[in-house]
């Protein structure tokens, strides 16, 4: 339902993980490195996390998704270490009967995750500074 992965995310492996016969819709969150943030340029970023606080977090975010949307299936993948502009930071995918169901989730889970989960990004900058974002 949840990992950490220090190598490049493969979106197609992590869908192929949520098919179940119950599901009408399926919608995918995928988020990128981008080159820019708040007007300054990014050479790349750095993740970490704390794993096993991670895991249990997000099987509460999953739980609540699923009582509150009644989605079916949620995954959730996140990157961690080096990290070069254009590489997918984070992969979530939340299954449902029904596509309002499925948005709602998907919106929910990446949402909670971002401010919840134990996930640090420092971001490199085209000056040769860093800075550790959201701290």
């Amino acid at each position: 339902m949840f990992e950490l992965s220090e190598r490049p995310l493969d979106g197609v492996k992590l869908r192929a993980t949520l098919t179940e016969p119950a599901a009408g819709a399926l919608v995918i969150f995928e988020g990128w490195v981008r080159n820019e943030n708040e007007g300054r340029p990014v050479t790349g970023l750095f993740y970490e996390a704390e794993p096993k606080l991670c895991a249990s977090e997000m099987e509460k975010i999953a739980g609540e998704a699923k009582a509150k949307f009644g989605v079916l299936g949620v995954r959730v993948a996140h990157r961690v270490g080096q990290l070069a502009i254009g590489e997918m930071a984070v992969w979530v995918g939340v299954t449902a009967g029904h596509r309002d169901a499925a948005f709602a989730g998907c919106r929910y889970v990446i949402d909670e995750l971002k401010k919840r989960l134990p996930v640090w990004k420092k971001e490199h900058y085209a000056d040769q500074t860093t800075r550790w974002v959201g701290m």
